[in-house]
């Protein structure tokens, strides 16, 4: 284990990333706990204020987000400065995205719907930085040879078609797979040849007159949204407390 280890994670110089992955979800879980806590009642902890402002978590986020993304651009990735500052930067990002929902809404919607975008985007995050982890390359690179790569022709190529793929994928309404396509190339094919979403660009530009290819994507789309909707939302539930009861009324913290 020991030697798979410094083989495959310090030699290579992925465990600045490994500890930034470790402490993003780490910080991620007790962030989620403790606010929790808050929500219940229980527990020493408070909401932090400053003159009668609420301090959200995602400001002390922000600073350690850009304390550690500088230090680890200027520390070299086998030392012990990137170690530090991956770990500063895990802690910073784990904050942010934690409350991401209310970045995107500038409004405080931490227990509503609209923060479950935040867990999302947290396990999608920790998602594409474990594929990087395990050897994957963003739009699939790491699969060229030596000469391959050596060929610029062909390298261009393939980013090129790779990227392409991505692209409509997105505008055909799958940003998740879109993402995931960035490193898993055959995510982003199937999302590229199956038909758009109902309402996306795609389905709105090329299904005006195909009558049966919009009848067949919305019939796709309600069976896929039946299947995993609830599926989602449960996981969302589990990992963010959505559902838990809440005695008497009050600010939710965040």
């Amino acid at each position: 284990m020991g030697h798979w280890f410094s083989r495959n994670i310090v030699e290579p110089g992925k465990l600045p990333m490994l500890l930034a992955l470790t402490s993003f979800i780490l910080t991620f879980l007790v962030t989620r706990t403790v606010v929790r806590l808050i929500r219940a009642g229980k527990g020493p902890f408070r909401n932090v204020s400053s003159g009668g402002l609420h301090i959200h978590h995602v400001v002390p986020g922000v600073v350690l987000t850009v304390i550690g993304g500088f230090g680890a651009v200027g520390s070299d990735r086998h030392g012990i400065g990137a170690a530090v500052f991956a770990v500063v930067f895990g802690i910073g990002a784990g904050l942010v995205l934690d409350e991401f929902a209310l970045i995107l809404h500038l409004d405080d919607v931490y227990w509503s719907d609209e923060g479950r975008k935040s867990v999302e985007v947290v396990v999608l995050t920790a998602a594409l930085v474990g594929l990087t982890l395990s050897g994957f390359s963003p739009l699939g690179v790491d699969g060229m040879t030596a000469d391959e790569r050596q060929n610029r022709a062909t390298f261009i190529l393939t980013l090129a078609v790779n990227f392409l793929f991505i692209l409509i994928t997105l505008v055909k309404g799958k940003f998740r797979m879109a993402v995931i396509g960035t490193l898993v190339p055959f995510v982003a094919i199937v999302g590229a040849a199956r038909l758009a979403r109902p309402g996306s660009w795609w389905s709105r530009r090329f299904y005006p007159r195909r009558h049966r290819a919009r009848a067949r994507s919305r019939i796709r789309t309600y069976r896929h949204d039946k299947r995993w909707t609830k599926v989602r939302r449960r996981t969302q539930d589990l990992i963010g407390g959505f559902q838990e009861r809440v005695p008497g009324r009050g600010t939710p913290p965040s």
